[in-house]
């Protein structure tokens, strides 16, 4: 088939036509998330060749599992499971080709090109998107313990504050070893449970402040709510008289009541009725009836069956909604049976709130927290003026090359450019072809490859100066020249794949990009220095069939 010019033509021409076809933007049905939080297809414009971070702009962060607040048993698995979920989270989220990978055994590198809202994404990074459903309780067993409680406070030397003055202060100002000789506390030091109340002053019920009664809820002014957090959560005095089967979770941010701020506090279940494992779906919506956003969920067939059952067996009775342990919004009475869906209403929260705290439910919570250990952005106008220098480079090395082959090679020289120009056509399209993102390291790939794209000539031009040299007719020595320098050509340029695709299996996101055009490169070079080339050969000898010299 291809033993004509006019078939190495044909070939050629489409090569270049669909070439010309994948560089071009164009529209294409993609899944998106509308106003309502509901995915649908939409046509959006493709752009043929995406701009890594480096290029475009964008957000870089380095994360590392937060042991502090949680142990963990399994460094390793953590950190792999860590990167799976913020794989899914970005994903939703609609970042263009992110980054996300793992560094060492602790870290994970999350890079987000031509990201317009760093706030967001970090938070969408960052969170721990833990979900449980728990019963408040209704025994009214925390408000027998409070006493007790005061007790061992008073025991332990914690003086009344009568509020806040030593709010923020941590247990080791509350635990104050001086606070029991001032005038009024030497009793209360000697161990007298006797005295003036401590957390019996900072925690009222919820009801006394005109909140509307609910069990198992009780109030905290905003300014008493670090003290009363240190106290109930992080003295183990006080936390070995928690009443039994209870746990203590604080409400995600204080409202107003009257003219003061209030942090509510629960006294929950210590089992929840089912948790974030069992979810499957979830979406942010806006509530038709009262116009307030709202994350419908739905849950895993046996998830469906334990939370009907629950729900169905406390008809009455008041379930909070946690997440990330933190409780979202007053929790709702049960009025029914609640099967497989359900709904979290979000209050005052934003629409893109909610459908960020979908998407991180549907993703799965982090099996331990991340925390931000490095961040910066990349603005847009360094990656233009990375563009800007890039392009620069490629076109003072392509005029050098272009110098060099006509001065050495001559007329030879001039096909090896012309097929250079297709080169450079066939190596971006095949880049556009698998979607690959362009970097700064990948665009001194591509101005590397263009070296490399005449290397091959360049062993043809010898071997055909050879075939001369020995009496060959031109003819003959350009057969014979580009029979006997193809084992060399694919020698040279195995080797240079081959050590590209261990750059890209053990490189990191640059080396990758590196590595991808470079491959490209190679193998546009094959085509253009070995086909393209002896094409333009064969149609210079078609129309001089008589020629007795070549200049090379």
């Amino acid at each position: 088939m291809l033993s004509t010019i006019r078939n190495r033509m044909i070939v050629i021409g489409l090569m270049v036509l669909g070439s010309i076809y994948s560089l071009f933007p164009s529209n294409g049905t993609v899944r998106v998330r509308n106003a309502q939080g509901v995915m649908h297809d939409t046509v959006q414009r493709r752009v043929p060749i995406k701009y890594g971070l480096d290029l475009q702009g964008g957000m870089h962060l380095v994360l590392t599992l937060d042991t502090s607040m949680v142990k963990s048993t399994n460094f390793k698995e953590d950190v792999d499971k860590a990167v799976i979920v913020l794989r899914k989270r970005i994903d939703e989220f609609g970042v263009s080709e992110p980054l996300i990978q793992k560094v060492g055994t602790d870290q994970i590198i999350v890079e987000l090109p031509g990201l317009d809202n760093p706030k967001r994404a970090m938070d969408v990074v960052e969170s721990q998107a833990s979900l449980e459903f728990r019963l408040t309780d209704k025994s009214g067993a925390f408000d027998a313990a409070i006493p007790l409680m005061d007790n061992e406070l008073r025991r332990l030397g914690v003086k009344s504050t009568s509020g806040v003055a030593a709010a923020g202060k941590g247990v080791a100002a509350l635990l104050n070893s001086d606070s029991g000789k001032k005038k009024g506390t030497d009793s209360a030091a000697k161990g007298d449970t006797t005295g003036a109340r401590i957390l019996g002053d900072l925690i009222r019920p919820a009801a006394e402040l005109g909140i509307q009664p609910m069990p198992g809820e009780y109030a905290v002014t905003e300014t008493a709510y670090p003290r009363v957090d240190s106290i109930l959560m992080n003295v183990p005095e006080v936390k070995r008289l928690w009443p039994r089967g209870v746990q203590f979770f604080w409400s995600r941010a204080p409202i107003s009541v009257g003219t003061q701020q209030v942090r509510l506090l629960y006294a929950l279940a210590d089992k929840s009725i089912v948790d974030g494992n069992m979810l499957t779906d979830a979406t942010a919506q806006i509530d038709p009836l009262t116009q307030k956003r709202i994350v419908n969920f739905t849950l895993t067939r046996a998830g469906g069956r334990i939370f009907g059952a629950e729900t169905g067996r406390h008809v009455g009775d008041f379930m909070a909604i946690l997440l990330s342990g933190k409780v979202e919004g007053a929790p709702p009475v049960i009025n029914s049976r609640i099967d497989q869906h359900g709904q979290i209403e979000m209050g005052n929260r934003s629409l893109a709130e909610a459908n960020d705290l979908a998407l991180t439910l549907k993703a799965g919570a982090l099996p331990v927290p991340l925390k931000v250990i490095e961040d910066f952005q990349v603005g847009a106008s360094l990656g233009a003026d990375s563009i800007k220098d890039g392009i620069t480079a490629g076109i003072v090395g392509s005029l050098l090359v272009i110098i060099i082959m006509i001065g050495y090679y001559r007329f030879a020289g001039v096909l090896a450019v012309a097929a250079l120009a297709l080169y450079v056509l066939f190596t971006l399209a095949g880049l556009a072809s698998i979607g690959a993102t362009l970097t700064l390291p990948g665009l001194a790939g591509l101005v590397l490859s263009i070296g490399i794209a005449v290397d091959a000539n360049v062993l043809i031009f010898e071997r055909i100066r050879e075939e001369l040299i020995a009496g060959r007719s031109v003819r003959l020595a350009v057969e014979e020249g580009f029979k006997h320098a193809m084992n060399a050509i694919i020698d040279s340029n195995v080797s240079t794949v081959l050590t590209a695709l261990f750059l890209f299996q053990f490189g990191t996101g640059p080396v990758k990009g590196f590595a991808v055009t470079l491959i490209m490169g190679i193998a546009a070079s094959m085509v253009t220095a070995v086909f393209v080339t002896k094409t333009f050969f064969l149609m210079w000898l078609d129309r001089r069939p008589n020629a007795t010299t070549l200049s090379i």
